[in-house]
């Protein structure tokens, strides 16, 4: 949809005048415009040069930061500070025991420094202008940093409406029929490690949600949508460590910890701790699926939840790391709370 800066600040206007509390994410699908697309009519706001793998290689300047990454119905925000992102073409990480981060640039195609009253980040999108990643400032960084970084990579042009362009994001799922059910099953059951999961899902053409149903058996397992609060409830009473995974097509964002402070507000779900805040819309969970992986430390116990048209919303873990086996306790809250369909 085009229109001109000029006339899309002033709906913008407007419509944060009538709708004061109406997040920047759902204003933009109310006005039919995507979120990149408003960011850019701010007053304040600074486009930057798409050179993001240099950016995020220098966020670790700005010293101690929230970290946010989000999909529909997800989101995950972390404080800390970033190490240097290091990047494989067009896969980077970030990893520490606060910001961690999986990247994939191909995803990455707008950028803007944001100012919002007091508040300041730096914000990136996909080609649709969605929002793939962000990153705020808190009254612990380094101010005069996030203005040397922002100068540094202005865009020459500034005060454009961007182009964006939707994205087809339907899952197509090859039918059961043409799938080789038996070897899928024989790759699942013979992983060495869960980051090869991906690539047997690829090999055999399998969808993630699809896959699910096609486990061995023993392997993916039902429960009831009401059995992820539970288990995170129960972690929270046996003050467990647990892994959190959020993401999208351009980031995966992960907490490692405790999740302590938990708190329904209408449809959605929340982690409130100081470090690690987690938004969860719970009321668009179709399903939930209690998931085992086979490694060479034994086996990994994750909850996978999916929306109704197949898309992961988040996934939970016990706190492991490689060559260590999963932690007992992780897998005895799940056995405790657990309810299966």
């Amino acid at each position: 949809m085009e229109h001109t800066t000029l006339s899309l600040r002033e709906q913008y206007d407007s419509f944060k005048a009538e709708n004061p509390k109406t997040r920047i994410r759902d204003a933009a699908k109310q006005l039919g415009v995507s979120e990149a697309e408003l960011v850019a009519t701010g007053e304040h706001n600074i486009t930057l040069r798409p050179e993001f793998q240099d950016i995020l290689k220098e966020i670790r300047t700005l010293g101690y930061v929230m970290a946010l990454t989000r999909n529909d119905y997800a989101v995950h925000e972390r404080k800390g500070i970033y190490t240097k992102a290091t990047f494989n073409g067009h896969v980077g990480l970030v990893v520490n025991p606060d910001i961690d981060l999986r990247l994939f640039m191909s995803a990455w195609h707008l950028g803007f420094a944001v100012q919002e009253g007091d508040r300041r980040s730096l914000q990136f999108f996909d080609k649709d202008g969605e929002a793939v990643h962000k990153i705020y400032l808190t009254e612990q960084s380094d101010a005069a940093a996030y203005d040397v970084l922002v100068e540094k990579y202005k865009a020459e042009i500034q005060g454009e409406v961007p182009q964006t362009s939707p994205i087809d994001k339907t899952i197509h799922e090859t039918p059961d029929s043409e799938i080789d059910v038996a070897g899928f099953q024989e790759a699942w059951l013979t992983l060495k490690d869960t980051h090869a999961f991906f690539g047997i899902l690829q090999k055999f053409e399998v969808a993630r949600h699809q896959s699910m149903r096609l486990a061995p058996k023993g392997y993916a397992t039902q429960l009831s949508v009401g059995s992820l609060k539970r288990i995170l409830e129960g972690a929270s009473e046996r003050d467990l460590d647990i892994m959190v995974f959020i993401g999208n097509r351009g980031c995966i964002q992960i907490h490692t910890g405790k999740t302590k402070k938990l708190l329904q507000t209408g449809p959605w779900f929340n982690v409130l701790d100081p470090e690690f805040n987690m938004h969860l819309r719970d009321d668009a969970i179709a399903d939930v699926w209690l998931v085992k992986k086979p490694t060479e430390d034994g086996v990994v116990t994750s909850l996978e939840a999916f929306d109704a048209d197949g898309n992961l919303i988040v996934q939970f873990f016990g706190k492991r790391k490689p060559r260590i086996p999963e932690r007992e306790d992780w897998r005895q809250v799940v056995a405790d709370y657990a309810i299966l369909i």
